[in-house]
């Protein structure tokens, strides 16, 4: 399965996060694509979470946009997509405490992600990781290819 080609100014952003050990070495991994462009990018931090890599994914993908976009973000994350899309408002009406109370983990994270996406028309959707979504799969191997940056 593969997300059909932009026909429009739309960018497709496929993001994927990993980690060696949670926490561990981490990398993260996106595909930008438009029209038939199509740019890879990738790093790794020597010791982070998997959610922080999934974050950061999506993050470093959003920053290497030029000017505001419409944009369809894939991720495997379901923390991603239903942070990003139904906690977010309710952390920061709560001034970033979760229902519970308690401060909301990578706050730092979240706080960028949310900054950056508000310069653009983001569409956020899950894709079952694993399963065969070719770009979700090469995400994946360039989030690994970052932890692979940082590992001895």
């Amino acid at each position: 399965m593969t997300a059909s080609p932009s026909t429009d100014n739309t960018v497709l952003v496929f993001a994927d996060g990993a980690c060696k050990g949670n926490p561990g070495p981490g990398g993260w991994g996106a595909i930008l694509r438009m029209g038939a462009r199509e740019k890879e990018i990738c790093g790794g931090e020597r010791q982070t979470t998997n959610n922080r890599m999934e974050l950061t994914a999506v993050i470093r993908a959003l920053e290497a946009l030029k000017r505001h976009c419409n944009v369809k973000v894939y991720t495997d994350s379901q923390y991603v997509q239903k942070g990003i899309s139904e906690w977010l408002p309710q952390w920061k009406r709560r001034g970033w405490r979760t229902a519970g109370k308690k401060p909301v983990k990578n706050e730092d994270l979240w706080r960028e992600l949310d900054e950056l996406a508000h310069k653009h028309k983001v569409q956020w959707h899950w894709v079952r990781g694993h399963a065969g979504h070719v770009e979700n799969e090469r995400a994946d191997a360039l989030a690994n290819r970052g932890v692979e940056s940082v590992s001895p």
